[in-house]
């Protein structure tokens, strides 16, 4: 987020943090609890482990400014000739791997959801002929991954008929959907109206979309509400960083390294 003398940076694995913490809320007399609740928890909690490394040396854009930490990130993502396209897409790989090495279950959820960002939530005309290549080669491959860990998820003892069935493992996809998307809105105090991404199950069998409205810095209502508590704040690390401009990323980088972590809070109310 951008400030008056600076930038709020914050961490891809910090962000999913926060948005496991939205999930691990989430659920009411009206909204349904993700089962199996651990291995779902899990999986949104760490969908983006796989940019430690990467978030560690933060890059610029052409134009001098910390790349992924704007507004830009709750829309369709645009900026791939921003990007090292095929840095950029191992480290989705390994984002859903290092994951899936451990909890299939958890590691399907950020399949799906690595699989729908670079597909209903990019915009391919910003991708030259051979990034559309590049991109649609680990496209296959993710949807050939996804196959695989469903059959995996298929044969697992310890899951219900239920909690492997493929409309129970969409739900949880899309309440990792909708977690993220709330996460987002906070890291960088988006200030418009807006609605989380999906409809989300309720127990009757239906699904409700869910509004969030900006009320202060980093404050929403949400409505209806879905968590089981009637106001929540939850806190999270970030870094300051002096300066609107950068000539390189390693000053960036070098000025992250030197930042010290704070600590900042989101609140969420009827």
């Amino acid at each position: 987020m951008e400030t008056e003398s600076g930038w709020w940076l914050i961490t891809h694995p910090d962000h999913a943090r926060l948005a496991g913490a939205f999930a691990a809320a989430w659920g009411n007399a009206q909204f349904s609890r993700p089962e199996p609740r651990e291995r779902v928890l899990y999986g949104i909690a760490t969908h983006d482990d796989g940019w430690t490394e990467r978030d560690s040396h933060p890059s610029i854009t052409r134009e001098g400014k910390p790349s992924a930490f704007s507004t830009e990130l709750v829309g369709k993502y645009s900026a791939f000739e921003e990007i090292d396209l095929a840095d950029y897409l191992a480290v989705r790989e390994r984002a859903v791997r290092i994951v899936a090495e451990k909890d299939r279950y958890a590691g399907l959820l950020i399949a799906m959801h690595t699989y729908s960002l670079l597909t209903e939530h990019a915009d391919r005309s910003t991708v030259d002929t051979e990034g559309l290549a590049l991109l649609d080669t680990f496209l296959e491959s993710q949807r050939e991954y996804q196959r695989t860990l469903l059959v995996d998820i298929a044969e697992d003892a310890s899951l219900t008929s239920l909690q492997s069935s493929y409309p129970t493992i969409l739900e949880h996809f899309r309440l990792l959907q909708a977690c993220d998307n709330l996460s987002l809105l906070a890291c960088v105090a988006f200030a418009s109206r807006t609605n989380l991404l999906h409809p989300l199950p309720l127990h009757d069998g239906g699904a409700a979309e869910v509004q969030v409205l900006p009320v202060g810095l980093r404050h929403f209502r949400l409505s209806p509400w879905p968590f089981s508590e009637a106001e929540l704040t939850f806190s999270f690390p970030a870094r300051h960083v002096r300066g609107r401009l950068f000539d390189s990323s390693a000053a960036l980088a070098a000025a992250f390294s030197a930042a010290p972590i704070e600590r900042l809070e989101v609140s969420l109310s009827e």
